[in-house]
């Protein structure tokens, strides 16, 4: 809790979880090991954002998915103090619903505070749900932190279910952002958990301006790569 001149102004708790499809499918193509250096680059990034907000105090944690559901990193962490483990691809299944049960579970109240912050939870895969997908996102829906998070997609390549994706974020004016090779990766996540974790966790004052998903501002979307200068490898 920071002492302020007029009074005390508490911290806030601003949950951020990565939601991670380590199917099969994961392993090609350096997909995973893509996505762990994406995020590993971001993570510096993320904690001077978090710095730069003291009223926020930002919790990490990260969901894997293939056949079943795990937290792969559980505990809600400090991002000062979050350090990545890497993914790994494992063969199997594409079992969406059950990550995002869990992810409902993890986000009803308790354990979650009532007076926290939007959770941002940012989602990547590069296939289809093997599951009912549809029951873990009304679940999810039905937990108010649930139905007030800011919901990132990210599309590894083309074989990604956009549909499916764009149904989890639940707004139509933000699409699943598109990731053919690692630099487009790379940079959607730095976008992620950079600008989308600062208008999650800054006062509304100084957002003024930004369109609105729920009650947080969206900032400007990440530009497109050049196709002149990449080509796409996913």
């Amino acid at each position: 809790m920071a002492i302020r001149p007029g009074g005390e102004l508490a911290t806030r708790p601003l949950h951020f979880i990565w939601i991670a499809d380590c199917s099969g499918s994961m392993a090609t193509d350096g997909k995973i090991q893509a996505l762990n250096n994406a995020i590993r680059e971001a993570l510096p990034l993320m904690r001077t954002v978090a710095d730069d907000n003291p009223n926020a105090e930002v919790l990490v944690r990260a969901l894997r998915f293939s056949s079943g559901a795990a937290w792969h990193i559980e505990k809600p962490t400090p991002v000062a103090d979050f350090k990545w483990i890497d993914l790994q691809a494992h063969r199997g299944l594409t079992d969406l619903g059950y990550a995002l049960n869990m992810v409902a579970e993890a986000l009803q109240i308790p354990p979650m505070s009532d007076r926290a912050l939007p959770p941002v939870l940012v989602l990547i895969s590069d296939g289809q749900p093997s599951d009912d997908y549809l029951g873990g996102l009304e679940a999810l829906n039905h937990q108010p932190w649930g139905k007030k998070a800011v919901r990132i997609a990210i599309a590894i390549g083309e074989d990604a279910d956009t549909d499916v994706l764009q149904q989890f974020i639940g707004h139509s004016e933000l699409k699943p952002l598109q990731a053919n090779n690692p630099e487009a990766l790379v940079r959607h996540i730095k976008w992620a958990s950079t600008a989308v974790l600062k208008s999650a966790s800054s006062p509304a004052s100084q957002a003024a301006g930004l369109p609105m998903v729920l009650n947080v501002p969206l900032p400007a979307l990440p530009p497109p790569s050049d196709p002149t200068l990449i080509d796409d490898v996913w």
